[in-house]
């Protein structure tokens, strides 16, 4: 084999390589950007105070002290009823893989914590219901170990009558 048929032979698979390598980034960010399109999503707001009420009953019929509402706790609902909203799904965990326990630390929620969430064409009134006949939330609502609460929701942004809802309870 001659010298230029080696050099020829080097430049060409040269080429290919390069080429593959662009088609295969391409396609890498052809995926990327379809996972990183945001889905719309609506309005979101902080409601703890208009269910500090509600809480305060809600617990005083079981013999317990209210929930003291905080911001912190609401901050940390408001980004987990985003998160939902935004994938229209309701999870504890995100999609980065981040649990409620890895949440509530990067939010800087220290102790004892839990998390009830919901979705629906509800008002805060009717989730409540629907929260204090589930076993589990309504253990969450009135576990005497906490004392503060945040909850937040965050509407769909195609179906503004759809809210994601959390209530992050708190020591």
């Amino acid at each position: 084999m001659t010298t230029s048929k080696i050099d020829c032979d080097r430049i060409a698979n040269l080429n290919r390589r390069t080429w593959l390598k662009a088609v295969g980034l391409a396609a890498l960010l052809g995926l990327a950007a379809c996972s990183t399109v945001p889905l719309p999503t609506g309005q979101g707001a902080g409601v703890s105070s208009s269910a500090t009420g509600t809480l305060a009953s809600l617990r005083a019929s079981a013999g317990l002290g209210p929930l003291v509402p905080d911001t912190q706790l609401e901050q940390a609902a408001l980004q987990q009823a985003g998160y939902m909203a935004q994938r229209e799904n309701m999870s504890h965990t995100t999609g980065w893989g981040k649990d409620f326990a890895s949440r509530m630390k990067d939010n800087g929620v220290r102790g004892a914590a839990a998390e009830n969430i919901a979705a629906g064409r509800f008002d805060q009134q009717k989730l409540f219901d629907i929260w204090m006949h589930s076993q589990g939330h309504r253990r969450n609502i009135l576990d005497p170990d906490f004392s503060r609460f945040g909850l937040a929701y965050v509407r769909d942004g195609r179906d503004p009558n759809l809210r994601y809802w959390s209530l992050v309870l708190g020591r």
